[in-house]
C-alpha cells in the first residue's frame, strides 16, 4: 500500500534514489544529493507543498510545489507555482503522480496561486504525457525544454 503525505527531512536520503533512478533511467540530466534534496525541495522558503508517495516506509515518488520568486533559476514569472515530479521509474504509471498532483493542485488554489509552470525536457516522454494527462499545457520552450502551465483557477475538476 502506498500513503501520499508531506515530506518530512528524514526522507531526503530516499527522495536523493528517486531522482538518481530517474537518472539512471536516462529522464534526468545530472545525479543528486542531499544537499541539492534539501536546498531544492525541503528547506527552500519558496516552498508550497513537498509531498511524498511512501510504500513500506521508503519514498517512491514525490512532488514539490513551489512559488516563484524574482530572478529564479527557472525564469518562471514571480508568483507563478514551479511544479516538480520525481516518481521512481519502478513506480510508475501507477496513478502516484495523479494522487500527488491532487494534493499539490490544493495546495496551490489554497496559496493562492494562479498559474503553475512545469519545465520538461523536450525528450522526457513519461513527463510530458503525464503533464498532459494533468492539464498542463505547453506554452514557451526554453532550450532543450517546453514550459507546460496550468491554470489554476480554471481547474474545477479538484484533481
Amino acid at each position: 500500500m502506498i500513503s501520499i503525505r508531506p515530506a518530512h527531512s528524514h526522507d531526503a536520503e530516499d527522495m536523493v534514489e528517486v531522482l538518481n533512478a530517474i537518472y539512471r533511467a536516462g529522464l534526468r540530466s545530472s545525479p543528486a544529493d542531499t544537499e541539492l534534496v534539501r536546498e531544492r525541495y525541503l528547506d527552500t522558503p519558496h516552498l508550497i507543498a513537498c509531498t511524498v508517495a511512501d510504500q513500506e516506509s521508503r519514498v517512491v515518488g514525490f512532488q514539490a510545489l513551489l512559488r516563484a520568486w524574482l530572478r529564479n533559476p527557472y525564469d518562471v514569472a514571480e508568483g507563478w507555482g514551479i511544479i516538480g515530479t520525481h516518481i521512481h521509474p519502478e513506480a510508475g504509471r501507477s496513478g502516484l503522480g495523479r494522487r500527488l498532483f491532487a494534493v499539490s493542485s490544493e495546495a496551490a488554489r489554497t496559496a493562492g496561486l494562479l498559474h503553475i509552470d512545469a519545465t520538461i525536457g523536450a525528450e522526457n516522454a513519461p513527463a510530458l504525457a503525464y503533464y498532459s494527462a494533468m492539464g498542463f499545457t505547453p506554452y514557451r520552450h526554453v532550450g532543450d525544454a517546453i514550459g507546460h502551465r496550468f491554470d489554476v483557477a480554471e481547474d474545477a475538476s479538484g484533481a
